[in-house]
């Protein structure tokens, strides 16, 4: 199977359409959040999100951790997929799952120890996926992702050899070391944000390098 990929922090219409003709499956929209790159404004993600195709999924990065703004957020822009970059309760699944049938939930699993493993099993009985990622949300100002960190690798494949449901490989990947991301974890799709940009834009060069690598 062809290893997914997600091209997170898109920032405009162009950079959308940049990404899915090197052959993005999915885009990331990422609203307010405490820290991290790739924020845009409300009015942004809906202008952007009306212009991707519909073979596309479209994930909503959201730091909210309530139910009902959640529920707020997906009816208000439409995304496919909400992408959870923070914990929540038990019944914030249960509550967008009875609200919003046939939307995917995509829990954020901050890979810190094998301690991230336990949760991962947890949490994958509630969402639709896992996305392994590096950042910290234990600091004063949590770090939700977006650091261009790598985190442990066979942490991760622990988590994907323990879970039976999709999991995205992020942190910190870019075109020189994605290949042996996907050998050693072997995801579902794989996601990323500053490794495939230059001064903060997409840069076609490095999307060009990076899907020939995951593609090998």
């Amino acid at each position: 199977m062809n290893t997914k990929v997600k091209i997170c922090c898109i920032s405009s219409i162009t950079e959308a359409k940049l990404a899915v003709s090197y052959g993005a499956n999915a885009l990331g929209l990422v609203s307010k959040m405490p820290s991290g790159p790739g924020v845009i404004s409300d009015r942004k993600i809906l202008e952007i999100i009306e212009t991707i195709p519909d073979n596309i999924d479209t994930f909503l990065l959201t730091s909210e951790n309530d139910s009902e703004e959640i529920i707020l957020q997906q009816k208000k822009f439409k995304p496919k997929t909400l992408q959870l970059v923070d914990e929540v309760n038990t019944d914030v699944y249960i509550d967008i799952k009875c609200e919003l049938p046939g939307i995917n939930i995509v829990q954020v699993v901050h890979v810190t120890d094998e301690s991230s493993i336990d949760y991962a099993v947890r949490v994958s009985e509630f969402a639709d996926g896992i996305l392994l990622d590096s950042g910290n949300p234990g600091l004063s100002v949590k770090e939700l992702g977006g650091t261009g960190r790598v985190h442990n690798w066979n942490i991760s494949r622990m988590i994907r050899e323990s879970v039976d449901v999709p999991v995205y490989l992020a942190g910190g990947l870019n075109p020189e070391n994605v290949r042996e991301a996907i050998e050693t974890v072997m995801p579902y799709g794989v996601d990323l944000c500053s490794g495939v940009r230059t001064n903060g834009k997409l840069d076609k060069i490095k999307l060009k390098n990076f899907f020939q690598a995951v593609n090998t």
